[in-house]
């Protein structure tokens, strides 16, 4: 494995041991799968993206998920939100309530939900209403450092992100993370480094961090070599796989005791038996647990050795001790498959026209009409 020491990432008064950030993955990066990442090693784990109406409201799922364990000693919320009175506010909400140490923003989602409200990926094509969000959300943080996440824009016509890490540096973020493909991608095809790459070159005070397939520790030591991005952000390429945070504190970290794992069958089937255990914790519900950690076991096994039907019964568990009696059948002895467990996670999806609000791309300026309901625009639970 390369290995490529580097300065330390600060954002804002946060210096990180390694510079590497949890993506926000809906029903995913909760605080069961972040305690678990920053067991193995080390960087800023984000909480699932946050709708801002639903903190204000006081949502009950959307507290549930504000609500960081005690282990987490830098707190990160990721908000996403359409209208910057409301976005602010739940910022407001997090600083006086003393909820995290770091926000994110969310203009990055690609999908129909969100982006058919003018939300996520599509929102920086509207400069003012963009640069209102930030500049807000900034105020009203005060002493925490908050940052924004965007992809390259709606599509390869309608790029944003030069335009958008120009007005987000100027309104005082802390950072900028660009995954480099376009809504309109989705997941699919390759991300676009030399995209980060220009980023870095245009917004200079602050840190840029770079975004997408970075399946490896040496994925990530390439793309910042490459494009000379201050980090990266981390998202399907820890999907059953929390423990590389740690190689990637050992390959960009100083002075960290982090190392590469020895990741047989034995040592994976624990780990997917701690992931259960931590959102059993975090659900208050065993089975509740057990059934979320169901669309883990693909992720988990993927490239092992294990039969159909056992990896079946892994996605159908209902209780801690059935994973135990599930291990029992599995050749804990079997060594890391290799390239066979290596690569993509999760779903890449088919690049696929952006869902917009009628008429959003006739200007960057927002219509009055649309103005009006932009509430409108945030569910009541978040996602994405």
């Amino acid at each position: 494995m390369t290995t490529a020491p580097t300065q330390p990432l600060r954002i804002g008064p946060i210096e990180l041991e390694a510079p590497v950030v949890l993506a926000p993955m809906a029903g995913i990066t909760n605080t069961a799968f972040r305690r678990l990442c920053r067991e193995y090693g080390a960087g800023l784990f984000v909480s699932e993206m946050i709708t801002s109406r639903a903190l204000v409201e006081r949502n009950e799922v959307t507290m549930r998920l504000v609500t960081h364990h005690e282990s987490e000693n830098i707190r990160s919320i990721q908000l996403y939100g359409v209208d910057p009175k409301t976005v602010a506010e739940a910022v407001r909400i997090i600083v006086a309530e003393d909820r995290a140490d770091h926000i994110d923003l969310n203009f990055g989602c690609p999908v129909p939900k969100v982006t058919r409200k003018g939300g996520g990926s599509a929102l920086p094509w509207k400069h003012t209403l963009f640069n209102q969000i930030v500049t807000q959300a900034v105020q009203a943080a005060e002493h925490l450092p908050l940052t924004v996440k965007m992809r390259k824009g709606i599509d390869d016509n309608h790029l944003t992100y030069l335009d958008a890490g120009r007005m987000a540096e100027d309104a005082g973020v802390a950072a900028v993370a660009l995954h480099g493909r376009t809504a309109s991608q989705m997941y699919s095809g390759h991300a676009d480094w030399d995209a980060i790459a220009t980023l870095k070159e245009t917004v200079t005070s602050v840190p840029v961090l770079g975004n997408g397939d970075i399946w490896s520790a040496d994925d990530a030591v390439r793309m910042m070599a490459q494009t000379g991005a201050d980090g990266v952000v981390v998202g399907r390429g820890c999907l059953g796989r929390p423990w590389l945070f740690g190689e990637l504190a050992h390959a960009l970290g100083n002075n960290i005791a982090a190392k590469p794992v020895d990741a047989t069958l034995g040592f994976v089937a624990a780990a997917f038996k701690r992931h259960a255990e931590l959102l059993t914790e975090f659900f208050e519900d065993e089975v509740r647990g057990c059934r979320d950690i169901r669309k883990h076991a693909a992720w988990y096994f993927k490239g092992y050795p294990v039969g159909g039907d056992i990896r079946s019964r892994f996605a159908t568990v209902s209780t801690l001790a059935e994973i135990d009696e599930l291990t029992t059948l599995l050749d804990l002895d079997a060594p890391y498959p290799g390239e066979a467990a290596e690569g993509q996670r999760g779903r890449a999806g088919t690049p696929k026209r952006t869902v917009l609000p009628d008429g959003w791309l006739n200007s960057h300026d927002i219509a009055a009409d649309v103005a009006c309901n932009l509430t409108e625009g945030e569910a009541d639970t978040s996602g994405g």
